[in-house]
Formats: C-alpha cells, structure tokens, sequence
C-alpha cells in the first residue's frame, strides 16, 4: 500500500470527495478552454524559428556537423549538429556537403544517424 495516503477511512472518503470535485473543477476549465480556441481563427503557418544561439556571444548550433578522423575517431564521420556523441571539434557543413561527404566514404553516427534524414531528401 502507499504509505503517503491515510490509513482510516474517514480521511480517505474525504480525499476522494476533494479529488471527485477537483477533477470536475478540471474538465470544467478543459472545455472551456477548447471552446475559446474552436472560435479563435486559425493562426496563419510560418516557417519554423530559427533556433536561438547556445547563449549570449555563442554561434548557433549548426544542423550538420563533420567530425574529421583522428584520435578517438577511426574515421570521418558525418553528424547532426545537436548530437551528443560528436565531440568537441565539429566542423559545421551544409546537408548538401554532408550528403556528398556521406557519398564519398564518411562514415555516419551511429547515435544520431544523419543518413536517414540526408538520403530521404
């Protein structure tokens, strides 16, 4: 049993007389609330924000990222610029660069796995 909740009755039909009449109290406010939006118009679609920088001074993170082969990595390999697994020196690139890069033997993520996003588009 939870330990948190009272262990007599009494106490427990008041907690679930408290929770019946918040939880109406809720359903209340969600319709309410789904109605005012059926009757606001629709907010007209614009491209996606920019994604801010990482902080004051700081460039922004970049969508594709190349990681280029040395100690702690065999090989090139091709990431997505908020992968945890790139490293510290991710040199940023185009998806058209990081396409050709994937094309010409780099190798890609294994954790963020950018092939599947580049070779789709």
């Amino acid at each position: 049993m939870d330990d948190d909740l009272p262990p007599d009755l009494p106490r427990l039909r008041t907690l679930e007389t408290w929770a019946a009449h918040y939880l109406t109290r809720i359903r209340t406010r969600i319709a309410a609330v789904e109605r005012q939006q059926a009757q606001q118009p629709p907010a007209p679609t614009a491209a996606p924000p920019a994604r801010p920088a990482a902080g004051p001074g700081r460039a922004r993170t970049p969508d594709w990222g190349l990681a280029e082969a040395g100690i702690g990595v065999p090989t090139t390999e091709i990431h997505r610029g908020d992968c945890w697994a790139r490293g510290r020196s991710l040199v940023a690139v185009s998806a058209e660069r990081a396409r050709a890069e994937l094309a010409g033997g780099a190798q890609p993520c294994a954790v963020c796995r950018p092939d599947r996003v580049l070779n789709r588009t």
